[in-house]
């Protein structure tokens, strides 16, 4: 999808289903998207086992917009156990179909709930709400969900759900990383790290709004988070110059 700023109204839709991850200071893109529609949950997953490289072949295969040219941001969802902040009281939708609620959703620390307004989700891990997602956007507010979505109101799948720039792919189209490029800070992507996004394979199911996302941006989906101090994962990363292909 580097801790960020809270989303502000640039971000007219961005997080109402699948967040929108950014990295070191990016500016994140707004969805393109609907409300959501209720599903059954998801569960989390780990990053893809580390394989060799791509094959001679991968490297050759006809790059999906310009080569070399691709940011890829990650985004992740929130574990309430992991924050220790200060207690504060949330009000907004106890289910979907409603936006801009005022019904009481409980309390919870305030640095998770700064990270939900910038993941867009949250797994709640305490009280009467234990097991459910507290979920955030712009245009939505905060709302009780049973998992967080993609924009047709599908589970969010990590290592796979992505959103991007709709000039470049289609919502539903799949596709790979060729080239992983190099981080935010012009140094090359670890090679686990490297080999792990390249394993993966994505498929679109978000779209930024025109004129938010950029062009040739891809924001991938990583799951929940880990640990304490996920935010400087290698994991949850920049790959800027990188190289996408279809899978």
């Amino acid at each position: 999808m580097r801790p960020r700023a809270a989303l502000a109204a640039v971000l007219a839709l961005c997080g109402a289903l699948a967040g929108c991850g950014r990295a070191a200071g990016d500016s994140a893109g707004a969805l393109d998207v609907p409300p959501p529609t209720a599903t059954a949950a998801s569960s989390p997953a780990a990053p893809p086992a580390a394989s060799p490289s791509a094959s001679p072949e991968a490297e050759r295969v006809r790059p999906l917009g310009k080569p070399g040219a691709w940011r890829i941001t990650t985004y992740y969802t929130a574990v309430e156990s992991l924050y220790k902040g200060r207690p504060k009281a949330v009000k907004g939708c106890p289910e979907l179909h409603c936006s801009h609620g005022t019904t009481p959703l409980g309390s919870y620390p305030e640095d998770f709930l700064a990270v939900i307004q910038e993941e867009g989700g949250g797994r709640i891990t305490s009280g009467p709400q234990r097991g459910r997602y507290l979920n955030w956007s712009h245009s939505v507010g905060y709302w009780l969900d049973d998992t967080t979505r993609d924009s047709a109101g599908h589970p969010l799948r990590p290592w796979s759900s992505a959103a991007a720039d709709k000039s470049v792919l289609a919502r539903g189209q799949r596709f790979a990383i060729v080239d992983c490029g190099k981080d935010g800070n012009g140094h090359r992507i670890e090679a686990a790290v490297c080999t792990a996004f390249r394993k993966a394979r994505w498929t679109v199911t978000d779209l930024f709004r025109p004129g938010y996302g950029g062009e040739n941006h891809a924001d991938l989906y990583i799951g929940e988070e880990t640990g304490r101090g996920f935010a400087g994962s290698p994991f949850y990363t920049t790959l800027s110059g990188a190289t996408l292909g279809p899978s």
